[in-house]
Formats: structure tokens, sequence, C-alpha cells
């Protein structure tokens, strides 16, 4: 009757009893405990919870005021009748056990409270990857939105592999960074994220080893821990991904496919070095060992343009490219590629028509005429000069206020310093005790296990006066639990 499967979060800013009394009205308001139920004895609660028999007391004279609960002399305490919130906790179905069979897993909680957090207007947001509504460039997107208005568009599902006005413009393109391909090797998708969905679902198989960098963002999402996929990282030294403990790993394990950021990686901002590429293609190609490059960061280099894609090196149809222009131009247009060979293009094609029969027509429209007009690269040119403006206040004011108890690198591109701690902490303390000051922070066990002593710090958001605020106010943060 009582399977009571949950403690209350001490690092939850709720206090303890409020916890308790809103885990017992979910179970009263699903019917789980009905109307007569009595309810265990404070001590034994209090036992189950792993709280003091205070906390109880205090929240059953919630529930109590609530009249929802009422304690008898002798009789114990048992659930009352409470018309108005069973009528208002629609619907009475029970998914509990729908929602724990689903294949996809849930994001861990302390993203959870991260997306949630971010739709907060006066939240200082120190942790998102995307831009700022000021760098979008809105007045260009409405140039093309009002050219449109003036023509006849389709709007229908479009082509199975998106528009192939798009897909040439993007060829032209990833022939300024050294890949030579054809729209027939390309596929639209909804954003780079999709892409990785795509390959998941359709080019690897339960139980599949996946390479990728220790740390890597991908530790923060669910893709390929939810198709079954076993995880294994490869540690970065300042060249890159490590050559010797990936072949050392491969030997032992045999992995599927190897999947890295390149170019600005996520967290680090590391920048894999031109030889250090060429190695690792070799590698791979003697290994038969598939690569996933993500490269959606490329053009956000801010003195020296990075070196070429590892698809730019593949001569054997062995890499999977990744593009797309939510991190430098515009997340909300959800538009990014895939080039590969043409049948694995034509699998994940017919992958996506079954998932969303096709991105949409007018984002698609909208990127081909950035491409062709040229808006793009302009607007890529003022892009970094922005971006670098933000680095360097950044910079300034973790040299302030960081120096004597942390240590980074310059970033050369992107958004991220990875800001590493001379001394140990608790980062979800750090992260909780920040959100109170709103500030919204990604601790790095969100990219490595247990890695108490990173901070990925973000300026791709937040205005220049918040990043300076922010980070003093992270320093004390760190300052207070350093004591």
């Amino acid at each position: 009757m009582f399977n009571i499967d949950c403690k209350p979060d001490r690092n939850n800013p709720l206090q303890l009893h409020v916890q308790i009394a809103e885990y017992i009205k979910g179970k009263i308001a699903r019917n789980e405990w009905p109307e007569g139920t009595k309810l265990p004895s404070q001590r034994t609660l209090a036992q189950i919870f792993g709280v003091n028999r205070s906390t109880v007391v205090t929240a059953f004279e919630e529930l109590t005021a609530e009249g929802l609960i009422k304690g008898n002399m002798g009789g114990g305490t048992r659930i009352i009748n409470n018309t108005c919130l069973l009528l208002s906790a629609k619907p009475q179905f029970n998914w509990s056990s729908h929602i724990t069979s689903g294949t996809y897993q849930s994001s861990q909680t302390i993203m959870q409270q991260i997306n949630q957090s971010e739709s907060d207007p006066d939240i200082i947001r120190m942790g998102t990857c995307e831009p700022s509504p000021e760098l979008i460039p809105s007045s260009m997107i409405q140039g093309i939105l009002n050219k449109m208005s003036k023509r006849t568009i389709p709007l229908g599902y479009g082509e199975l592999r998106g528009s192939i006005h798009l897909r040439k413009e993007i060829c032209q393109y990833l022939k300024t960074i050294g890949i030579i391909t054809e729209p027939s090797c390309i596929l639209i998708t909804s954003g780079a994220l999709q892409a990785l969905q795509l390959i998941s679902h359709g080019l690897l198989y339960k139980g599949s080893m996946v390479y990728l960098e220790k740390p890597s963002y991908l530790y923060s999402l669910r893709i390929f821990q939810s198709s079954g996929f076993r995880l294994s990282g490869i540690p970065l030294d300042e060249e890159g991904i490590s050559i010797k403990e990936l072949l050392t790993c491969q030997k032992q394990n045999k992995g599927s496919m190897l999947f890295l950021i390149p170019t600005f990686h996520n967290p680090t901002g590391n920048v894999m070095s031109l030889e250090r590429r060429k190695q690792l293609v070799k590698l791979c190609e003697a290994e038969h060992l598939p690569i996933i490059e993500d490269d959606v960061y490329r053009e956000l280099w801010f003195d020296n343009q990075p070196p070429n894609p590892l698809k730019a090196f593949d001569k054997n149809e062995l890499v999977l490219y990744i593009g797309g222009i939510s991190k430098n131009l515009s997340p909300g247009l959800r538009i990014g590629w895939i080039a590969g060979p043409e049948q694995v293009i034509a699998r994940l094609a017919d992958i996506k028509i079954q998932m969303d029969d096709g991105s949409s027509a007018i984002s698609q429209y909208i990127a081909s005429e950035l491409f062709t007009s040229g808006l793009y690269y302009e607007h890529n040119i003022e892009m970094r000069k922005n971006v670098k403006m933000r680095r360097d206040v950044t910079l300034a004011a973790l040299n302030k206020y960081f120096t004597d108890i942390a240590t980074w690198s310059i970033p050369v591109g992107s958004y991220y310093v990875w800001l590493k701690l001379n001394t140990s902490i608790s980062m979800y303390k750090l992260f909780i005790k920040a959100l109170k000051k709103k500030i919204l922070i990604h601790p790095g066990d969100l990219y490595e296990f247990r890695s108490n002593r990173y901070i990925r710090i973000s300026y791709s958001y937040a205005s220049l006066s918040e990043i300076e605020y922010a980070i003093k106010t992270l320093s004390e943060l760190v300052a207070e639990q350093l004591k």
C-alpha cells in the first residue's frame, strides 16, 4: 500500500517538510492514497524519509490545515475527503508505469533544473550555448521574410533530403573549408541535435561502443544512452583527442563509432591540431572506425581560422560531417545538415521522413537566401567581432576575481571558458547557491562524471554588465565553500 520511493533532496531550495507535504499531496491527488487511508506513524515516516520526526510533524500540520488529513487520539492519522483537490488533479489515470517504461531516458535532474530556469527572464545565463538575441541578425532575416511575402513559396513537405537549392548552397560553402561533396550526399536536418538522433537510430545497434572525448557535452544528453549504447571517454591533450589512448581502447573493445568536436570542443574549447587531424583520420581508416564530426562552432573563430575539418582529409567516406547555423546565426531556424556517403544519407533521410516529414520549408528558404545573397558570410564576420568582445570582457572579469582560485585557457573561438578551480568543491551546492542569486551555470560534472573542479562559463547570452556581475558573484560563492 505504502510504496514510498522518494526521499527529500537536501540540496533542493524547498524545505524538507514542504517536499514531504508535496509528495503526500501528489499521492492523494492521484488517488493512490484514497479517502480513509491510514498513514504510517510519524516516527515510521521519519525513518522512511530519512528526516527528524519534527520535520514530519510540520508537514502533517500543513496537510491538516489544508483539510487533507486528520489525526485522532489513538487512531492514527487518516486521509479525509477533499473533493476539490481530487477534481483538480486531472487526468485521474495513473501514467507512472508508462512514463518509467519509455525507452528515452530522462534528463539528469540538474539538466531539468537548467532547462526550466532558462525560461526565467531574470536569470543571468552563464551556461547556455545559445547566442544572445542581440547577436541574431533579426533585421537581416526580416528582410528575407519581406522578400518572401512577394513570392509564391512552396509550403508542402518538400524534398526527401531537404531543399535542393539549400543543399547546393551548402556544397558551395563546404568547398571553402576543404570538403568536396554533392547535393545527394547532404541531408538537411532540424538542427545538429536531430542529426545525432538520426545516426543513433539508423546506424548503430543496441550495445554499440561509442568513443567520445572526455569531457564531452554528450554526457549531459541522453541520446546515445537511451539507445542502449556504451560510452567510452578518450582523454584530450593540447592537440586534441589522444591517438594512443584511442588505439588502446580500440584494441580492447572494438568500438562502433567515434564522436568528437575537433574544432572549439564543447566544453573545453580545445582545437585539434592539423597534424592530429590527419593522424586521427589515418588511424580510423586502418581500424575501420567511422567518425561523427560535430562542427557547429566552426565559424566562431576570433583571430585565426581553424584547420579544415576531418571530413576534408577523408578519402574513404569514413566521416559523417554535422554542421548547422544554430550556434553562429539563429537557433530558432533549426537548420542543420549531415554530409556523408550517399547510401548513408539515403538511410538517414528515410528515418527522418518517418520522424517529421522534413524540416521547415520556410526555414530552409531563409537559410538558402542567406547563403545565396552572401549575407551569411557577412554576418559571420560581424558575429566573430561581437563574440570576441564578450570573450575579452569575460577574461578581464576572471583575471579580476578568479586569479587566486582557478586557472583557465584563453579561448580562440566559440562561447566557452573551461574554468578549473584550484580546489574541489561541491558543484551542486555551487549551482544551487548561484541559482538563488539568479545566476545559471553549467557545473563540470555535466560533462565528466564527478568533475568537481570545473565550471563551463559561457559568454554567449548574458550582457556585458551581467557577465562582470555574475563572475564576481561566482567567485564569492566559490570562496565561501573554500573557507
